[in-house]
């Protein structure tokens, strides 16, 4: 069985919608319900917590993508979205859509992984991740982030999954701030008092250096690969049979 499609091959706006939004509920409700396992189990250990929540985050994002990609692209990310759309990836007009969609299914998501290990539904997080450090760590995950998919999706589209979930793994452990490299992410974090979370007040400077890591890397490699992906739904996996019609 196949989605729904609109007029240009892709499915509709609406489910594409409903794809960032689960997706993106399943990412948070996988970055922080291990964060929370991972913590409980380690003993104190935060360095062997911080090794659990990215061996379960970086697996269950290739899946996610490997699920989600044909349907929406895959963003669950508002920078990717935007980035995508300033390349011709996405319509503009589908692009609220998509920030929205994202937003939401990161708090349904935070929510989820805070019921299943009986915390408050959201808590106002505590963890501090502030100073130059921890934005120059951002700007530098979110960069490498954009330049992957931008990389990956117009050379070797196929390995775009296994890249952006091996990139992020990696980021875990070389950026300062643990590579969060999301907007959407960010600001649902900031709704967790948990090992993952982020406070709030540290949380529009996150924002900021993401932007500015991804717009550094989209005019990058508009620069280095200036062929563009045909559809949003190129951009972290290769394009249905449809799109390429």
């Amino acid at each position: 069985m196949t989605a729904a499609r609109g007029h240009s091959g892709r499915p509709s706006l609406a489910r594409r919608a409903v794809a960032e939004a689960l997706g993106t509920a399943m990412l948070l409700a996988t970055v922080v319900g291990s964060g929370i396992m991972a913590e409980r189990l380690a003993g104190g250990n935060v360095a062997i917590a911080l090794l659990a929540n990215t061996v379960a985050t970086g697996g269950g994002l290739f899946a996610l993508i490997s699920t989600f990609g044909g349907l929406s692209g895959a963003h669950f990310n508002p920078a990717v979205t935007v980035a995508d759309a300033s390349q011709g990836g996405l319509r503009w007009g589908d692009v609220p859509a998509y920030v929205l969609a994202q937003v939401l299914g990161a708090f349904v998501g935070v929510a989820l992984a805070h019921v299943m290990f009986d915390a408050p539904i959201f808590s106002l997080s505590r963890h501090a991740r502030s100073g130059m450090g921890q934005l120059t760590g951002e700007f530098a995950a979110t960069f490498g982030l954009v330049s992957v998919i931008w990389g990956c999706s117009r050379s070797r589209p196929g390995v775009t999954p296994f890249a952006v979930a091996a990139y992020i793994t990696a980021a875990y452990w070389f950026t300062s701030s643990t590579s969060f490299a999301n907007p959407a992410v960010t600001l649902a974090r900031a709704a967790s008092d948990t090992f993952a979370g982020i406070r709030p007040a540290d949380a529009p400077g996150f924002i900021l250096a993401q932007g500015l890591g991804a717009t550094a890397a989209t005019l990058l490699f508009r620069w280095l690969i200036p062929s563009l992906p045909a559809t949003a739904t190129r951009v972290l996996a290769p394009a249905n049979e449809e799109d390429v019609a």
